[in-house]
């Protein structure tokens, strides 16, 4: 069993920067982060995975969201920029402990932490 506890959200302004942390209680093979604004489905926003450091990014995100961390401190990160309106979500960490058939499906992960709010105003 694997618990996450992610820490960094809050109230910003449209262009502001945020970093999102999220802290694992063992060791994991794969890391996520996904977000759900109110009346939507969760969606995928970025991904690493600790063998090869690979990363992914939901297009919505990509060039202005950085995902990265430290395997050996259980830790992964995200670093967020230029911050919309429209990324106003409460923001999850999730991982894995072994490989996934898709690392942008939220199905795909078994552990999820509890969720930290990101607001950002216009």
């Amino acid at each position: 069993q694997v618990q996450l506890v992610e820490s960094g959200g809050g109230l910003v302004q449209a262009g502001d920067s945020l970093r999102l942390s999220c802290s694992a209680s063992g060791l994991t093979f794969s890391m996520g982060w996904f977000r759900q604004a109110p009346g939507k489905e969760r969606e995928f926003v970025a991904a690493i995975k600790w063998s090869d450091t690979n990363t992914w990014y939901a297009d919505s995100v990509k060039g202005r969201f950085t995902i990265s961390g430290d395997n050996a401190k259980n830790t992964v990160y995200l670093q967020m920029h230029s911050l919309k309106p429209e990324d106003t979500a409460i923001y999850y960490c999730a991982a894995n402990t072994k490989a996934v058939w898709s690392i942008r499906a939220s199905a795909s992960y078994r552990y999820w932490g509890q969720g930290t709010q990101v607001t950002v105003s216009s």
